[in-house]
């Protein structure tokens, strides 16, 4: 059983990747909806915050692995749940080095939060892996909603987002003409990939999902994968059911919200 955590629905673009490797894995997804989003949030109240959750989930769930599929909570908290927690703990990092390796141009582009934009160890990673590239970054927010509202719908307007991100994107990319490679640099933005690959096909736009899912499927070699898969999701809070999640899981694994009591004692913290 892998469990699965992110602010929002973001790390379901890693919970894909990992299923394409894993078919038969049980995922556990859990969503701190009460508390999206987490770049408006003070970082230490989130990194307790985020320990606390992971540890209530794993008390009560026969979990293998976690992932924390969210740049942000992997920042603040790989380090102290990798301390209480028994089992391997799985982060991520912006996709640096591959978009490095792959840019002919060598001008790459980092499209993320603002926080992870100017967080350290982005420019450690940058540092280290793509200090013979020219890296422009842009941190946004807007497009982490614009995941939420296009999971929230079961049949999307696919022109209005487009035209959402054309306004969002085509300003900063129209002064960037040799960029050829752009990182996603947040969990959310690969929902938007299928847009994002239409408006500009020109780019290679690249995450961390498939890396994410080979380091999954390396830690839990040894481990059984019998089963019939299947998706539970949690959430805090009491926000709705995203209604186009099937539409985006489309491969027929059984999704369910199970009654997750144990969120309760995380529910009644106010946002």
């Amino acid at each position: 059983m892998i469990l699965i955590f992110d602010s929002g629905v973001g790390g379901l673009s890693i919970a894909k990747e990992i299923r394409s490797r894993l078919p038969k894995a049980e995922l556990h997804y859990l969503m701190d909806s009460a508390y999206f989003p987490y770049g408006i949030r003070d970082d230490a109240v989130l990194q307790q915050r985020i320990v606390q959750l992971c540890q209530l989930a794993c008390e009560q769930l026969p979990v293998k692995l976690l992932v924390v599929a969210c740049n942000t909570a992997s920042t603040l908290a790989l380090t102290a749940l990798r301390a209480v927690l028994p089992i391997p703990v799985v982060g991520v990092v912006p996709a640096i080095k591959p978009a490095a390796l792959h840019s002919k141009s060598g001008h790459i582009g980092l499209l993320a939060t603002p926080a992870t934009v100017s967080r350290s160890y982005t420019n450690g990673l940058i540092d280290n892996f793509a200090a013979h590239c020219q890296v422009s970054r842009l941190g946004t927010t807007a497009l982490v909603e614009l995941a939420e509202q296009w999971l929230s719908q079961p049949e999307p307007d696919e022109s209005s987002f487009r035209q959402q991100l054309e306004q969002q994107l085509s300003p900063w990319l129209a002064t960037q003409p040799q960029l050829d490679t752009v990182v996603l640099g947040c969990t959310h933005f690969p929902v938007l990939r299928p847009l994002l690959e239409k408006l500009w096909p020109g780019i290679h736009w690249i995450d961390s999902g498939a890396a994410i899912a080979r380091r999954v499927e390396h830690l839990l070699l040894q481990q059984e994968h019998s089963g019939n898969g299947g998706l539970f999701l949690y959430r805090t809070g009491n926000g709705p059911v995203p209604a186009g999640l099937q539409r985006y899981w489309q491969n027929g694994d059984p999704c369910c919200w199970p009654n997750a009591n144990w969120l309760l004692a995380l529910d009644a913290s106010n946002p």
